[in-house]
């Protein structure tokens, strides 16, 4: 019945918990997962998951925020997205948050790195013909600017994809879809302090939504600060039925649709 869209089930934080949680998420109908890249030296654990077992797949890519392991060649993410059952490239794209904080005090201009790591996944989506997982956060502009320049713009050819975790405005999500690009929403969707997505959750069609956990982060209410994991998907699915105005059995069954459409339509 549901889809988890975006998970890291390959984090230590779940992976010793497996059996617990493939049990929880039968018990709550959530069918399917798909498993999350964050770095080449993941990869080999993440698409173990997805060959191992038949309702999970597997992306290939290093997060923007991670300046530790291997840095991907375009070779790299096209040889490991040929492989069975990885359906995706990413997650890529960008990450300025608080980076006085975090990075020593570099600029955006500091962070060419991540400009030039987010053209190469595109590139490889392209040529692999796979669409892309995009992370974004505080860096919607110059996310949107790269896509726009590297031809993806939504006609024939382009790799298209999700806007994953989408905390952004209004703006952007209108530019996203624009792009040919899907929507999806987390557990944030069930802040209190989250109306302003909400009112963004209620523009986007329902033939371009998808729902995720990003567990082990962004656990839902009421499971708010706790370990996340697929099983709450639900949680993010009834509230954007109420969004919506809606049975959560339709956003259930849109989301899923939605899945086929965009990943295993490619061929897994």
């Amino acid at each position: 019945m549901f889809t988890d869209s975006h998970c890291h089930l390959a984090f230590p934080e779940l992976r010793g918990r497996l059996a617990e949680i493939r049990r929880a998420m039968a018990e709550a109908q959530v069918d399917r997962a798909l498993c999350i890249c964050t770095t080449l030296e993941e990869f080999e654990s993440v698409h173990e998951l997805a060959t191992r077992y038949d309702n999970f797949w597997a992306t290939v890519g290093v997060h923007p925020d991670s300046e530790e392991g291997a840095e991907p060649l375009l070779s790299d993410l096209t040889e490991r997205a040929a492989l069975p059952r990885v359906v995706a490239i990413g997650e890529t794209g960008l990450d300025y948050y608080q980076m006085d904080e975090r990075k020593g005090g570099r600029s955006v201009s500091d962070l060419g790195w991540q400009r030039e790591r987010f053209r190469i996944h595109i590139r490889a989506a392209r040529e692999s013909r796979r669409p892309l997982v995009i992370h974004t956060r505080s860096a919607s502009d110059d996310t949107l600017a790269i896509l726009r320049e590297e031809g993806e713009d939504g006609s024939p050819g382009s790799a298209g994809g999700v806007f994953h975790c989408f905390t952004e405005t209004l703006q952007v999500a209108r530019a996203a879809l624009d792009m040919g690009f899907y929507v999806s929403f987390s557990g944030i969707l069930t802040f209190k302090n989250a109306q302003d997505l909400r009112d963004v959750a209620a523009f986007v069609p329902l033939d371009r939504l998808l729902i995720e956990t990003d567990s082990p982060y962004l656990a839902p209410v009421p499971h708010r600060g706790k370990t996340n994991n697929p099983s709450y998907v639900p949680l993010v699915a009834a509230q954007l039925a109420a969004v919506k105005g809606l049975p959560i059995e339709e956003i259930a069954l849109a989301t899923s649709r939605n899945f086929d459409r965009l990943f295993i339509a490619i061929g897994a």
